[in-house]
Order: structure tokens, then C-alpha cells, then sequence
């Protein structure tokens, strides 16, 4: 009897269930992020530079002061609840939900109530502009509708309730569109855009909460509130790692999540609103990978959980590859024809000529092709921090997150006044390249420690 020869790669990969259940479910959060990106040009050519520079700088302000009290409780729930199902652990699993809710609702009035005191010094600081104030208070009621937002989207990913979020984020895009372009054939300013961008944000805060929750019977049974406190992991261990990841946090807002207001700080709402026309570009390039983040870390927990290096080495080699792919497809048209595309008309029809960026915003071209460096390594390698989280290192990529960051910010302050603002694309770019690649070796390298140990028992 004759054995059936190999399957050829590509048939390897059509057959990799794991492989097949990522890309699906990045699939399904694919449709809403598109909008998003059509949203942000909209929005570009509807304020102008310096008004878009504005509504950056309002939207960064609040989302910072928000991650400042931020604990990242959807990396908790997927690693700790995530390796507790994998153990048919279901009283564990209910406990650090329970802890997890509580916990991100505490911090996120917290978070509003500093945005409150600190809502004037931001206007002054980096918008340049005490009017500002009440646009800063207005969008920050996103974080009080946004309560447990992050402890239930991670019940959702932990579930593979990953077409749920999808359907919530295509809902909010539609009518954040619907209000964008009513915003546009009115004339409207920063103030109606804002409204469009708080609805968005209000549905995707509020939606995964009512989700989670009707979702949470079926998966952890109906009595899963009534668990006690008791089934918790160690307290130390979850403490040391949500604070871990709150620190980590808050390094990730300084070194590269806050572009917009270190250039809004040092320069002025015209630069802010060039880098976040670059920024907004690139986001189109990495937009089809984002998914992958919240779709491959759970696969990943499993994997380390169950001790299945071989499965994990196959998956991470694999949507490397998928992401290289895309990746260096994106730059290379960028390169060769991103002003004709970006910048000089597409088509006209009925009289009206359509273009995507007006001429106004070239100055953010030199931006845009540094930004690709750095931001096509992040792309390509995306699994980065979410294997030191699965093996358990969450304070080996808080240590390089830390010391790529102090070095970033200083040389930030010495260089910025004088150096201009391409220089934080620079040095943004040059954060990801060290960053990435640092954490990309010492995971590799554990796991590669991992495989050589003898199973247990």
C-alpha cells in the first residue's frame, strides 16, 4: 500500500486549521477598519491642516490620559482566562473576569476625573488654545462609555467571538460615516466631527460590554458570577502582571503613541495635522495586520499552554510571511506611485473632480516614507510582545519598551526644537526597528529553551 506523498506548502497552508482560523477571524474585523481609514480622508480634506491637526491633538489628549490608567485588562483576560479554559479551569476563569471588570471600571473614573483637572493644561500645552477645553471634555466622556471595554473584548476573543466585534466596529463605522459626511455637506467644523467620532466610540465601548455578558453564561455556565475571589491566581502574579502591562502601556503612549501631541508640544496644530495625515496613511498599510494582533495572541496563549512549540513555531512563521507580504506590496506602491495617488485627481465625474489629499498636505509625504520603516518591521513581525506575554515575560518587554523609550524622549527633547519634525518620524521609526527586534530575539530564544525541556509527567 502506497503512502500518499506531502502536501506542497501551499497545500500545507490551506490545510493549517490553526493558520485558517486566524486569518478568518482577522477577516471579520477587516470590513470596519477599511471604513475608518476612507473616514480619516474625509475628515483631512473637511478641516483643513490645522483643524485636523486639532481634532488629533483632542483625540490624543484624551486617549492618552485614558491608557495612563489603563491596565490592558484584555491581555489579562486572554492570557489567565485564556490558559484557564485550556485547563477546563472554570472557576478560575470567572474569578479574574469578575476581578478584571471591577478593577477597569475603578480606573476609568479615575481616568475622567484627572482628564477633568488636567483638561486646561492640555488645551494650553499642546493645542495652544484655552478653547479648546470643552471639545477635550466632550470626547472625554468616551472613556466613561467605555467602563469595561477592555475586559470585554477580551472575554470576546477568549470566546472566538470575533465576528460579534466585527459586526460592533462595522456598526460604528457606518454611522460615524453617516454623521462625518453629513459634517461635510453642511461645512461643518472640529465640533461636529468630534460628535461623529464620540458616537463611534460610544457604540464599541458600550456594544462588547452587553456582548460579553450574554456571552459569559454559555462559556463559563450560569452561576459564573457567584464565584468567589478565592479561585484567583496567585494575587501577586496577576498583579505584578496587569501592572506590568499598564507600565508597558504607558511606555507605548510615550515612545510611539503620541506622535501627534509631542509634535503638537513642540511645533504647532499644522505640523500635528501633518503627521497625522502620515500617520493616517500608514495606518492603511498596517490595517489588514491589525487584526491579526487579537486574533493570533489567543492562539498563542493555547499554544504555550499546551506545551505545542511545533504548532506555535508554524504559526508564527506563517503570518510573518502573510504580513511581509502585504507589507512590502504597500511600500513598494507607495514608493513608486504614492503622490500621483494621493495627492493629484483619480477621476471626475459629474463635473467634480475626486483626488484623496488636497496639495496642502505634501509637506507630509517625507513623514509618511520614514514612518514606512519602522511601522513595515512592526507589521511584519506584530507577535512580538504578545509571545513574551504567552511565555510568561511580560517585565522582560516592559525592560526594552522602558529603555527604547528613555532614549527616544531624550533625544526627542534635545533634537526636536531645532531638528524640525521629521525628525520624531526618525526617530519613531528608529524605536520600532530596536524595539521589535530585541523582543522578536529574546522570545525566539525562549522558546527555543522551552522545546528543549523534558514533558512533565
Amino acid at each position: 500500500m502506497t503512502s500518499s506523498p506531502p502536501a506542497s506548502p501551499p497545500g500545507r497552508w490551506i490545510k493549517d486549521r490553526l493558520l485558517g482560523k486566524v486569518v478568518k477571524n482577522s477577516t471579520y474585523l477587516f470590513a470596519s477598519n477599511a471604513i475608518s481609514a476612507i473616514l480619516s480622508i474625509v475628515t483631512a480634506n473637511l478641516l483643513g491642516v490645522s483643524n485636523f491637526g486639532v481634532l488629533g491633538l483632542v483625540i490624543g489628549f484624551v486617549s492618552d490620559v485614558n491608557r495612563l490608567f489603563s491596565f490592558r485588562m484584555g491581555e489579562v483576560i486572554v492570557r489567565y482566562v485564556g490558559e484557564a479554559l485550556e485547563h477546563q479551569n472554570r472557576e478560575r476563569a470567572a474569578a479574574v473576569i469578575k476581578a478584571a471588570a471591577l478593577a477597569e471600571a475603578a480606573t476609568s473614573l479615575l481616568a475622567f476625573g484627572v482628564l477633568v483637572l488636567l483638561a486646561p493644561l492640555g488645551a494650553r500645552l499642546f493645542i495652544k488654545d484655552a478653547a479648546a477645553v470643552p471639545l477635550i471634555l466632550l470626547y472625554g466622556i468616551t472613556i466613561l462609555g467605555s467602563l469595561i471595554a477592555e475586559t470585554s473584548n477580551g472575554i470576546l476573543q477568549v470566546g472566538g467571538r470575533f465576528r460579534s466585534q466585527a459586526v460592533l466596529n462595522l456598526i460604528q463605522a457606518v454611522v460615524t460615516a453617516a454623521l462625518i459626511i453629513l459634517a461635510a455637506v453642511q461645512k461643518s467644523g472640529v465640533l461636529a466631527v468630534l460628535w461623529a467620532y464620540l458616537a463611534g466610540k460610544l457604540i464599541i465601548g458600550l456594544g462588547p460590554a452587553v456582548l460579553a455578558w450574554r456571552h459569559l453564561p454559555g462559556l463559563l455556565g450560569s452561576n459564573w458570577l457567584r464565584t468567589p475571589f478565592k479561585h484567583l491566581p496567585p494575587l501577586r502574579e496577576l498583579l505584578r502582571y496587569a501592572i506590568s502591562t499598564n507600565f508597558s502601556g504607558t511606555i507605548n503612549m510615550i515612545a510611539r503613541d503620541s506622535e501627534v501631541m509631542w509634535v503638537g508640544f513642540f511645533f504647532t496644530s499644522v505640523e500635528a495635522g501633518y503627521f497625522k495625515m502620515a500617520l493616517s496613511i500608514v495606518n492603511l498599510m498596517i490595517m489588514p495586520i491589525t487584526p491579526f494582533i487579537s486574533t493570533t495572541f489567543p492562539e498563542i496563549t493555547r499554544s504555550v499552554a499546551s506545551r505545542s512549540w511545533q504548532r506555535l513555531r508554524s504559526l508564527l512563521g506563517r503570518v510573518s510571511i502573510i504580513a511581509a507580504g502585504w507589507t512590502a506590496a504597500v511600500v513598494l506602491g507607495l514608493l513608486l506611485l504614492g503622490r500621483q495617488l494621493l495627492f493629484e485627481p483619480l477621476f471626475t465625474l459629474a463635473g467634480h473632480t475626486f483626488q484623496l489629499y488636497t496639495t496642502d498636505y505634501l509637506p507630509a509625504m517625507p513623514v509618511l516614507f520614514i514612518l514606512l520603516i519602522g511601522f513595515g518591521i512592526a507589521n511584519i513581525l506584530f507577535w512580538n510582545r504578545p509571545l513574551l506575554l504567552a511565555l510568561g515575560q511580560p517585565e522582560y518587554s516592559l525592560k526594552v519598551g522602558f529603555w527604547c523609550m528613555l532614549v527616544k524622549v531624550l533625544l526627542a527633547v534635545i533634537l526636536l526644537p531645532a531638528a524640525g519634525y521629521l525628525t520624531e518620524a526618525a526617530l519613531l521609526s528608529g524605536y520600532f526597528l530596536i524595539s521589535v527586534s530585541w523582543m522578536v530575539w529574546r522570545g525566539l530564544k525562549t522558546l527555543h529553551q522551552l522545546e528543549k525541556e523534558p514533558l512533565k509527567g
